[in-house]
């Protein structure tokens, strides 16, 4: 049977691998290369967590993105039957841009099911950070419906939010239990 399938995408820099290394630092199966100049990754990279689902890391959108990525990306979102969710990920520094709206409208568009993450909140100060989630959140709610409303604000380097990143996509992915309360 085909795995569930959880998709990371965002812009070019916005910390995508290496939030993917920090999330699943505990998956040796799960190993995500990070480089220092942006727009590294080029193809989607496919990586098997365990017997459990299937992680993909797409190439960043904006700068030196891979030139057949519209191709590439919409057809994987638009074909994926198994994928059970999409995370978008935002720098926190600068908040939402142009290319990320229009990620939004393709999200929107093909009714993917998708949550935003606000990526390097290590690196904005408190002020930025609060007008930033502030913005996202409002925009969240007059603008999409594809989008779970609430926002991940993680780390990469200091590991914050990172763990509640990691235990929902363990809850959508089926991995793990409900407690049913008695």
């Amino acid at each position: 049977p085909l795995l569930l399938q959880v998709c990371f995408i965002g812009r070019s820099n916005v910390g995508k691998s290496s939030l993917i290394r920090a999330l699943f630092s505990l998956c040796p199966e799960v190993e995500v290369r990070v480089s220092k100049a942006p727009g590294h990754t080029k193809k989607m990279n496919f990586f098997k967590v365990g017997k459990c689902f299937m992680l993909v890391d797409m190439p960043g959108y904006g700068y030196r993105a891979p030139q057949d990525f519209v191709e590439m990306v919409e057809a994987y979102l638009q074909e994926r039957r198994n994928l059970k969710r999409t995370f978008l990920l935002v720098d926190g520094v600068v908040g939402l841009q142009k290319t990320d709206h229009i990620a939004v409208e393709m999200l929107e568009e093909f009714g993917v099911p998708y949550v935003m993450v606000l990526t390097k909140i290590d690196r904005a100060s408190r002020g930025l950070l609060l007008k930033n989630v502030l913005e996202i959140q409002e925009f969240v709610k007059e603008k999409t419906q594809g989008c779970f409303p609430q926002l991940f604000l993680v780390s990469s380097l200091e590991f914050s939010g990172v763990h509640l990143l990691r235990c929902f996509v363990a809850h959508v992915t089926g991995n793990l239990p409900t407690v049913e309360a008695s």
